[in-house]
């Protein structure tokens, strides 16, 4: 197939060159020229604006928006939106917040302009091991964009869930979770580490990962950030959020459901930022996993 890219971050460039493995034309933009620059290595069509973009590709035309929540989301599919013809997709696979994407399919389908939203999970891992997309929107527009679904993700990792916003609704919910699961591991390891028994927590981690019921990728990366720094001591614990976890706590709160894990694991991660980054050892692995999964780097001693 042919397809536009918008956003060259670190899961964006590695999206666009899985893409090219399988053989499919993309046509790539992003802010930064040496990006730019770096897409066309393996094979991408880099062009130097929105405008070219869309002139470059035929119509009806698709094009997937890899850029930060809120403004850079919003500022780039509302020029796209006037870019486009009638017929036309934006595919929307960044953090967005899924009443968002409800209010702009709304105001896109004035144009006749679809959207689709892509929730999208992988990490920097994705380049190998694919990515987990949860796509919302209207089920012709799944069917017609499957090739680069299929491609993109690994086998059965792809998946229409509902319409507009469903998608982004589902990747909020596992970045909820994502976070309450990050958060058990901080808070045994931490427990192990303060133990009289001298524990070596790279072993620890391996042996879990062998068999037992609380072996999972997280408990891989957690070995793979004590493998490089076995006592976490570069490490200053300062844990960023992205927005999600807000967004799924907010939701339980208007829909009355209790959601004690989540909500705890956000507070953990506003607290270790309240030191401006003299955290525990759980915060320091929160850190190390953020690092691990996403490239997000940490605050370094």
């Amino acid at each position: 197939m042919e397809i536009g890219f918008v956003g060259l971050g670190k899961m964006g460039m590695n999206m666009v060159e899985r893409l090219r493995r399988d053989n499919h034309r993309v046509v790539a933009f992003d802010l930064d020229e040496a990006k730019r620059a770096e897409v066309s290595t393996f094979g991408a069509d880099r062009v130097d604006s929105l405008r070219e973009l869309v002139d470059r590709l035929p119509a009806p035309r698709g094009v997937w928006v890899m850029v930060p929540a809120g403004e850079p989301t919003e500022t780039t599919i509302d020029q796209l939106g006037r870019l486009l013809e009638a017929g036309d997709t934006i595919i929307d696979g960044g953090n967005t917040n899924y009443r968002d994407d409800v209010r702009r399919a709304t105001s896109l389908a004035a144009r006749k302009v679809h959207l689709v939203d892509a929730g999208t999970s992988g990490g920097i891992w994705g380049l190998k091991n694919g990515f987990c997309l949860m796509i919302g929107g209207e089920a012709e527009l799944f069917r017609r964009y499957e090739p680069i679904f299929k491609t993109l993700a690994p086998p059965e990792g792809y998946s229409h869930v509902g319409g507009h916003g469903a998608g982004h609704y589902v990747k909020m919910i596992h970045n909820g979770i994502e976070y309450g699961l990050m958060q058990a591991y901080a808070e045994g390891f931490e427990a192990m580490h303060k133990s009289d028994y001298g524990l070596d927590l790279l072993k620890v981690a391996n042996l879990w990962g062998r068999g037992s019921v609380v072996r999972s990728w997280l408990l891989e990366l957690t070995a793979n950030a004590l493998q490089k720094d076995p006592g976490l001591k570069q490490n200053r614990g300062y844990v960023e959020d992205m927005g999600v976890g807000r967004w799924a706590v907010q939701d339980a709160i208007d829909k009355n459901i209790s959601m004690p894990v989540t909500t705890a694991a956000l507070f953990t991660r506003f607290r270790s930022r309240a030191g401006k980054g003299e955290g525990t050892f759980g915060e320091k692995l929160l850190a190390a996993l953020r690092d691990e999964f996403g490239g997000y780097g940490y605050l370094k001693e």
